[in-house]
Order: C-alpha cells, then structure tokens, then sequence
C-alpha cells in the first residue's frame, strides 16, 4: 500500500461495549494489571488485517485522501496487522493518536501527573517504536506521520523525534490532508505540520467506509469561547443534514443500526442565537427524528451536550426521549462539562457556557439540568476541572458540595431514576489558556482538593452498585465478566485515594456541608 493508515489498539478497543470503559486506556499499567485490561480491552473485528468498522477520525482522513487516490492505493491496518501492509512501494504509515503522552485531562488525574504510565501512551509507544524498528529492519523508507486529536502532545514536548515519528500534524485536514502527504512524499514538509485554516462545510469528506459506533459528525466548533478548551478556537460549523444522513447509510449498509451523533455540544445545533445561546430546539430535535426515521436505525445516542440549554428547554430534551424511545430499560448517555461549581470561575473563563442564564445561576443549572435530564432517562457523565488558574479553596469546595446536593436532591425527588456521574480531570493548558501551567496533582494537591477528588469517586462508587445492572442488561457476556471487577476495582481505588489523603495529612472524614442551592423552577 502506498499509504497506510492505523492507530494504537486502545483506539480500536471495543471494551465490551460498556459504557465509559473507553476512559480504561487513561488508567495506569503500573496499577491495573495486564490480565485485567487485556480482558476488557476486546477488539474491533479485521478481515485479514482490514479494519472492517474503524475510528471515526481514521475514516475522515481515508475519505479526504479517496478524492483523490485509487481505493488499492489506502488501507485502514488493526495495529497488530500493520506490518502486513508495509513494503517497499509503502510512502506514508499514518497514525491517528488520542492520548499519545497522557498528557490528557483524563490520564493525568489517574497517573498521578505523569508519574505513572498511561495505557494509551504504553500502547502509542509500542506501536510507533515497531514502526521504526520495522524501518530499519527492512531499510523501507517510509514516513511515519502522527495526526489526530492527541497530536499536539508531541508537538508540545518535541518528543517525536526519540520515538522515530517523522512528522507531526496539529489541526483540521479534511481539505489539505492529500497537499500535505504530497509534500511528505517529496521531502518538502516541516517536522511539525500546523494547519491553522479550516475546512469549509463542504470540503469536509463524507465517510465511504462504516464507523465504530455508527459514530457521524453533526458540527465542528462549539462558539462558547470557553478559555480553557481546545475545540474552542475552531470556526463553529453545522453538518447539513443530507450529509449527515448519507454517513448513516454508510452504516446501515454495513449492519449497523445504532447511531452516535458527534458534536462538542449536540445541543447548539443550528444554532441562531449567538447572544443568549438558546437553543434552536426544533433543529434539534428534528436531527434526531431524521436518522431515526431511516430504515433500520434502532437508536441514536448523543457524545457530548451542556447543561444550560436543558434547563432553558426543557420540552426538547422530552421530545428528543421520546424521538428515540428513551425508557428506563433504554437510557440515553451524554457527557457534559460540569467544570466547577464556581460562579466566580464561570464567569472568569466560561460565561457563556451558562447562557441563557448568569454565572451565578449555574449550580441551580446543573440541579435543575440533571433532575430534567434523569426524568427523561438521560444518564449525564459529567467531567470537572481541578487546578483552573486562580482556583481558591472555596471554588473547590462549592464543588464537593453541589455534588452532595445533587445526591440528596436527585434521590428525593427521583428515587432509582436519578443517575449521574462526576469525574473529576486535571487541568491542561488548552485554548486561550495554554501559557498557563499544567495542574501538578503531586506538587499542588491541597485538602479541600482531595476532598472533592474523593467525594466525587465515592459518588461514582454508589453509581457503579446501583447503575450497573441497568447498563449491563443487554450485554450478556458483560454482564457476567464486569461487575466483579468494577465493584473489586472502585472500592480499591477509593481505599487507595483515602490513604492517599492520609499519608498527606488530610482528614477524607472532614465534613462536608451539601450546598443549599434551589432549582430554577418547578
């Protein structure tokens, strides 16, 4: 092949399909044993060699360099079969890399800053370093090329060059990708590639080859100028439905009838009103009746979502539940950015991610957008920023408290309906933020931060007991293999986290007050 394309297997993992398992790669090799990972971390099926459904990423590249390439000319390899592809006539081996270095949000909480080992950064490295070795073995001349979501790891520390990576590519592709790989090819490009313009609309590439997870991209971009967030700085962009819509038969035709519809907030589609952020709840809600409607399709599932357009509309989120067939057997999961329960720290870095409301309306936001949320059978995976710059005691303890509240709260109000889960991530340098410093959990640890990093695993702890059964009910072999190891594993980890504390001189009994904190309305 001239150009083969593949990634790490944590990327290619299918983890059982369990929800949230895709979070294991950012767990320590050195804490959670080989066996136990090798066991969850099943497979994406290959025909010899051939990703048959590949990650999304992946796909969009091998779309964008089909415009132009013969189809015997690109391959998407399993990691494991990479080498078959590899000769002599190959140009370019492309890797398409999440969490290359752990430096991710999600690993360096669970690796203690980076002092421990990442799965996903075990996994890269052994992948890369084969490449190079290959290289030499053979004495090919290829060029090994890193892009993806995780590239600007590389790019950060300049570590590429130790691991053999000749090329790294920071941005946006769709509509240069092939430009690029040219000026590979003839010795003409720079180590490290910064496509600073974006593709439009309709130079982003349709898929000709299914997903993993029947993912489609609905928009690019998000227009809530978040400080600290990455996808921020690209020019917002809507997916017209027709595109869409041909992603999905993409799909179908390969069998699979389930749908996740990609987008950093699922909830500003088609938006209009730029000032306030109101949702443009018809788009919405049409988006999801549209591939619903398509012949086959079972159910559809959003990535990622905010909470305040729940609160402002409540009625999209019913229309949606019942667009889909939401039920208490059939829940719809969303991960969604709590952040910080700090209307000081909202409104320093975030003000427009609790439009249409205030900063200092947002922990009656999230109660009111999480009771609106589990009524309708939505579980909302929340995610909150430890070490944001200028983050006081009180902001950190807000936090542990709004979390108490929702406990308390969601369980009088709903009783087994009330579902939800926060983990809590480190702070990374992104965005307009990215001068600032690396949240340092070894060095800048304090007890009212462990106290919010233990009261949000001990909620998670009650979630995985109580949650479980309703996740894993369709799941057969899951079922039987998951439950010992994730209640053996969570209650380990909160022992593990306590002693932490202790050994720091902190008090994990310290009493924590639930913040008194009244819903928006009833």
């Amino acid at each position: 092949m001239k150009i083969v394309l593949t990634c790490d297997e944590t990327l290619t993992g299918t983890y059982r399909d369990i929800p949230l398992l895709d979070f294991l790669p950012c767990a320590p090799s050195e804490k959670v044993p080989s066996l136990i990972f090798n066991i969850l971390n099943t497979q994406l099926e290959h025909k010899d060699g051939v990703l048959e459904v590949a990650p999304y990423s992946i796909r969009k590249v091998e779309a964008s360099l089909l415009k132009r390439l013969n189809r015997s000319d690109v391959t998407i390899a399993h990691p494991s079969h990479v080498h078959k592809f590899i000769d002599d006539r190959t140009d370019i081996v492309g890797v398409s890399t999440m969490d290359p270095l752990g430096l991710g949000p999600v690993s360096m909480m669970f690796t203690l800053g980076g002092l421990l080992t990442s799965y996903s950064k075990k996994k890269f490295t052994e992948l890369v370093k084969g490449l190079k070795f290959m290289r030499i073995k053979n004495g090919y001349r290829y060029k090994i090329v890193v892009g993806g979501p995780g590239s600007w790891q590389l790019a950060l520390t300049g570590r590429w060059r130790e691991l053999g990576v000749d090329h790294i590519v920071v941005g946006e592709t769709d509509h240069v990708i092939n430009d690029i790989f040219e000026q590979i090819v003839h010795g003409n490009a720079p180590e490290v590639i910064h496509v600073k313009s974006f593709p439009k609309v309709e130079e982003i590439s349709t898929i000709v080859n299914p997903s993993y997870k029947g993912m489609v991209e609905v928009m690019r971009g998000c227009g809530r100028n978040c400080k600290f967030c990455e996808p921020n700085l690209r020019a917002i962009r809507f997916i017209p439905a027709e595109k869409i819509l041909d992603e999905v038969r993409v799909n179908l035709k390969h069998g699979i009838y389930h749908g996740w519809l990609h987008s950093e907030d699922i909830f500003l589609y088609k938006l209009r009103d730029f000032r306030n952020f109101y949702p443009n709840s018809e788009e919405v809600v049409g988006l999801f009746r549209s591939v619903m409607s398509m012949k086959g399709m079972k159910y559809v599932n959003p990535t990622h979502g905010s909470i305040a357009p729940v609160a402002a509309d409540p009625l999209m989120v019913e229309n949606i539940s019942k667009v889909v067939g939401a039920n208490a057997e059939k829940w719809i999961g969303i991960q969604v950015g709590m952040e910080t329960a700090s209307p000081s720290l909202m409104k320093r870095y975030m003000a427009n991610k609790v439009k249409p409301f205030s900063p200092e309306e947002w922990p009656k936001i999230i109660m009111e957008g999480t009771y609106i949320l589990n009524k309708n059978f939505w579980f909302p995976a929340y995610t909150l920023m430890i070490g944001l710059p200028g983050e006081s005691k009180d902001d950190v303890l807000e936090t542990a408290a709004l979390i108490l509240a929702m406990e308390k709260f969601l369980m009088e109000k709903l009783g087994s309906r009330a579902h939800f889960t926060v983990t809590p991530l480190a702070f990374i340098p992104l965005g307009v933020l990215r001068n600032e410093s690396f949240f340092n959990i070894s060095e800048s640890m304090t007890e009212e931060r462990f106290l919010l990093i233990y009261t949000a695993w001990k909620h998670i702890a009650k979630e995985i007991d109580s949650s479980l059964p309703m996740i894993l009910k369709n799941n057969p072999v899951g079922k039987i293999i998951f439950p010992p190891i994730a209640k053996f594993g969570i209650w380990a980890l909160l022992r593990a986290i306590r002693s932490w504390g202790i050994e720091m001189g902190y008090d994990p009994d310290k009493p924590i007050k639930p913040m008194e904190t009244a819903v928006l309305r009833r």
